[in-house]
């Protein structure tokens, strides 16, 4: 069963996957540079984007052009390992890639529910608007940083302009973390959703089946009207 809002593409290998979706984010945010002179690109953290970051900071445009965000962020310093921040400088800005502008969500010295109009205004100034955004899933059916059954999962899913930004604390999972809203992830004009493995399959495919976005929130950017959703699974 597909979604009517979502293209889904599939592929052999995570290498096929990876050229591919890194040749349609080039080619957005090209457009996107000669249409108004710069473009954004948010994208997320994990193993799964490894490939795709190495594929696409190889694209020959113009990177100079282009500020790269993230869709969340582990509250953590840039020098903690799980900093998506750190993760995205080694293995996206480089090569090509490399003369990109970062934009990171982390603020030292405040907990996220401080941060959240931070946030906000920076993503607003730097950012904004958002040409091309790179979602991952959990095996849980989270995204970005929206998890299953969380206390602000609602308000995350419910926010509206100007907050772009909220924080979470997932039950399951390590450190606090800030999130973009829904609004803001569909606000974007490209969004493209990455995922590898059949267990992942197993969850997109029963994500479709139902409409609860508590339990599975990766519905709630699937099942909607506003924006088409880019799948691309190996």
């Amino acid at each position: 069963m597909m979604s009517p809002d979502a293209s889904f593409h599939r592929f052999e290998t995570p290498d096929a996957l990876a050229q591919s979706l890194s040749d349609a984010i080039a080619v957005d945010l090209s457009e996107a540079i000669a249409e108004r002179g710069r473009a954004t690109l948010l994208v997320s953290g994990g193993s799964t984007p490894l490939r795709l970051f190495r594929a696409l900071r190889k694209k020959p445009i113009a990177w100079e052009y282009v500020r790269v965000g993230l869709c969340d962020e582990r509250w953590v310093p840039e020098s903690d390992p799980a900093s998506n921040a750190a993760f995205v400088k080694r293995e996206l800005l480089q090569d090509h890639a490399a003369a990109a502008t970062f934009v990171g969500i982390y603020t030292e010295g405040v907990v996220p529910e401080e941060a959240e109009a931070l946030c906000s205004r920076r993503l607003k100034e730097w950012l904004w608007p958002f040409d091309v955004i790179v979602l991952g899933m959990g095996t849980d059916a989270h995204t970005a940083s929206l998890f299953p059954w969380n206390p602000r999962l609602q308000e995350a899913l419910e926010k509206s302009d100007p907050e772009l930004c909220i924080a979470m604390t997932p039950s399951d999972a390590p450190h606090p973390r800030m999130s973009l809203t829904l609004q803001a992830i569909l606000s974007a004009g490209h969004i493209y959703l990455h995922f590898e493995g059949e267990e992942k399959l197993r969850v997109y495919e029963e994500a479709l089946q139902g409409d609860d976005a508590f339990a599975m929130p990766i519905r709630a950017v699937l099942k909607q009207n506003e924006k088409k959703i880019e799948v691309y699974y190996a």
